[in-house]
């Protein structure tokens, strides 16, 4: 299944991963097929990861991450299956170009690179008003 151009709440969204408030980083879906997902964040000043009028860097990974887990939990939601928990495996390649400011947007896009025994390996690129600020390459592991 594929689409493109719909956003689900962040209700929605949240179901999907299992973070939970005041730890989410995804609030919109914004595409999907079995290879890549889109995401977004709208930054509040309320955010954990807000300081000083910016996002920290610890909040733009976590944001990378959980647009990877947003991936899974929606393919599990797909198929009618609950979505188990994953964690962060490794990260490489990290570059943070800015910090994006409070009140922005994020939008992050992930590409499956390679899936296999629920280890996954993803590049994932981050952007804040059309210039991309972030990119990664993230490995990430299904809890069994």
């Amino acid at each position: 299944m594929e689409f493109s151009g719909t956003t689900y709440d962040s209700e929605f969204v949240g179901n999907l991963i299992p973070q939970k408030t005041p730890f989410v980083m995804v609030d919109k879906l914004l595409s999907f097929t079995e290879t890549s997902i889109e995401a977004g964040l709208d930054i509040s000043a309320e955010n954990i990861f807000a300081n000083h009028g910016h996002f920290a860097e610890a909040g733009l990974v976590e944001h990378m991450a959980q647009t990877v887990a947003l991936h899974t939990g929606y393919q599990f939601y797909l198929r009618k299956e609950q979505a188990p928990t994953g964690y962060i495996g490794s990260i490489t390649s990290l570059e943070i170009h800015s910090l994006p400011p409070v009140y922005s947007t994020l939008i992050s896009r992930a590409e499956i690179l390679q899936e296999f025994a629920g280890i996954t390996l993803v590049d994932v690129t981050t952007s804040c008003n059309g210039v991309e600020i972030a990119k990664g390459q993230l490995k990430t592991v299904l809890a069994k």
